[in-house]
């Protein structure tokens, strides 16, 4: 694997376990020679992730909307940066210079980020890894209702399966290393048509 796409929030959010974990993926991805994609702003855990790859000898390709430059304080210390004209074009380069994708902790564009390369996986448009870093539990009613959309019929377990969950980077690493995508189409119940 030769680059991961970490999404994760432009906060620290309140808990300092958020920024440890992003520090220590970011520095493992550079030890394990994985250049790391994101989204390319200098600010909460996304310039902790991205520091701790370059401080680690790793690395770092942002991918940033012309719109979000000053919000998100683009990083000027990157391998690469692209200024992009959309979010759009930016979830479509970053999933397209990435071998896998991996969610820190943040918020609704996190969220909004990581399901939709989710989505393309389980579609079959795409066969990379998407795991989850459960830092402190963060993910855990995310994982719930993922649980709850299998109980009610909206979700398979195929599809569930395609979600990886660790709380440590190795760990996670490793486990996208072994990752097979199912080979079974996105499911859908046949009774109803």
């Amino acid at each position: 694997m030769r680059s991961i796409c970490v999404f994760c929030g432009s906060s620290s959010g309140q808990d300092p376990a958020y920024a440890d974990a992003a520090r220590s993926l970011g520095s493992t991805l550079a030890e394990a020679g994985i250049t790391l994609v994101y989204g390319g702003g200098h600010v909460g855990l996304m310039g902790v992730v991205a520091n701790a790859a370059i401080d680690a000898g790793g690395e770092a390709i942002g991918v940033i909307p012309k719109s979000l430059l000053e919000r998100e304080i683009a990083h000027n210390g990157l391998t690469d940066l692209h200024v992009v004209g959309s979010m759009h074009e930016r979830k479509a380069m970053m999933s397209d210079i990435s071998e896998g994708f991996i969610a820190l902790p943040g918020g609704t564009g996190t969220l909004e980020e990581f399901f939709e390369v989710l989505t393309w996986a389980q579609l079959g448009e795409h066969d990379k890894p998407c795991g989850l870093l459960n830092v402190a539990g963060y993910y855990d009613p995310l994982l719930s209702l993922f649980d709850h959309m299998v109980d009610r019929g909206f979700l398979s377990e195929t599809n569930r399966s395609i979600v990886l969950v660790e709380t440590e980077p190795t760990a996670l690493l490793g486990r996208f290393e072994e990752y097979s995508p199912p080979q079974t189409p996105k499911w859908i119940d046949k009774s109803e048509t």
